[in-house]
């Protein structure tokens, strides 16, 4: 049985044709005996984890990569295949779309406990909650989300340069400097409308006139098949969740009247809560609460906006509002390693402390005047002055 996984372990390294790394790559203790990562369909979870296998483990036969979604998985369970793996001298199992096993949480466990010289990576949905699974991981794995392409990835990939990422402290204290440096190795103008349009996942690559609906397709199955699966949510709502996403995506980004769209979907406002963390935890759309409140899952949000710019173009062939995209994009991108909430004064505040107002180039310090941290992400700016940042530099943070 292990022959013909390491056959098809073989196949999919061979598929492999990008030479692009995501950012994550780097960051992860690949050495931890449980490592779990997790982030939307067609994210690039997969080509990480194979990108790793060949560059650590080409060749190796005590690595072992396996799809949990084959559907001629040979063993009974993940723990006879571990146990064989690893009589045979195995070391590295990597589990990928673990969250299409049923019991994957109790049998990660038991692997974890049972086999102290395996190491194992999974992967698995964006709405898979690895740590409160049937049985307790938290105390065993290290848990990593893969967030789409950055616009610095983006540019990695259409240009074949490299750029270094920036933490948000040295971006706000070195901007000007920064942005002179970047402009002088590309034009950031000449990329960033095609990334706002299709350049959040990898899968641009192959044909960018087919990206929305491959998008399309995937977000259908995440409501269709993931959201099942994982959330028990009963098929016959899967229906109402399309609607209601189509509903939200003609009104995005508003303040949410749950009453409203109860009516409109005919559900009740509970349901309408949940499913606004649903789609939340799907990267399908982004809750912002205003700053210091309750972030539970029966909470209220402040606003609501679409995970990310490409999104409208799935739902529109135009977007008629700039704004739109400007703060979708800048969410987007703040929201990975930082805690993003709307603001009193300012469109948002970013760790409690840094004080945004987001607009195009002429946009003044009105809103945050006398913000000690206050900041203007500034859209079509090409370089920043004094406390005006180009927007598009917050695509570099990762």
């Amino acid at each position: 049985m292990l022959d013909l996984l390491y056959r098809k372990h073989n196949k999919f390294l061979q598929n492999i044709k990008t030479s692009f790394k995501s950012n994550l790559h780097n960051k992860i203790h690949w050495a931890e005996r449980l490592v779990g990562i997790k982030g939307a369909r067609g994210v690039g979870k997969t080509t990480l984890i194979l990108q790793h296998i060949l560059e650590q483990h080409s060749n190796d036969l005590a690595c072992l990569y396996v799809s949990l979604d084959d559907i001629a998985f040979p063993y009974e369970n993940l723990v006879q295949l571990a146990e064989d793996f690893e009589r045979t001298g195995g070391k590295y199992l990597f589990l990928d779309e673990i969250h299409k096993y049923h019991n994957w949480s109790q049998e990660l466990k038991n692997i974890y406990d049972s086999l102290p010289s395996l190491k194992v990576v999974f992967s698995g949905s964006s709405i898979l909650d690895i740590l409160k699974g049937k049985a307790d991981l938290s105390r065993r794995a290290v848990v990593y989300r893969m967030q789409g392409l950055s616009f610095r990835e983006f540019l990695l990939i259409k240009t074949g340069k490299e750029f270094e990422s920036y933490t948000l402290e040295q971006l706000l204290e070195n901007h000007v400097q920064l942005s002179k440096d970047i402009n002088a190795k590309v034009k950031p103008f000449q990329f960033f409308n095609d990334y706002l349009h299709h350049g959040y996942y990898p899968y641009f690559l192959e044909n960018t006139e087919n990206y929305h609906y491959k998008l399309s397709n995937t977000l259908s199955l995440t409501i269709e098949t993931d959201m099942p699966l994982l959330l028990n949510v009963d098929t016959k709502y899967v229906g109402k969740l399309k609607k209601f996403l189509n509903i939200l995506s003609s009104n995005i980004p508003f303040k949410p009247n749950v009453s409203n769209l109860a009516a409109a979907i005919g559900v009740s406002w509970q349901s309408v809560i949940h499913y606004l963390h649903y789609l939340h935890e799907a990267e399908m759309i982004r809750l912002v609460y205003h700053e210091g409140k309750d972030t539970s899952s029966l909470s209220k949000p402040e606003m609501i906006y679409l995970h990310h710019p490409n999104l409208f173009f799935l739902f529109a062939d135009e977007v008629k509002s700039r704004g739109s995209l400007r703060e979708a994009f800048f969410v987007n991108q703040l929201s990975y390693g930082h805690r993003l909430e709307k603001a009193d004064r300012g469109d948002f505040v970013i760790n409690g402390k840094h004080y945004f107002e987001v607009g195009g180039k002429n946009k003044t310090y009105h809103q945050i005047a006398g913000i000690k941290d206050g900041y203007v992400a500034a859209d079509d700016l090409e370089f920043g002055f004094k406390n005006k940042i180009p927007l598009w530099m917050f695509g570099f943070l990762y």
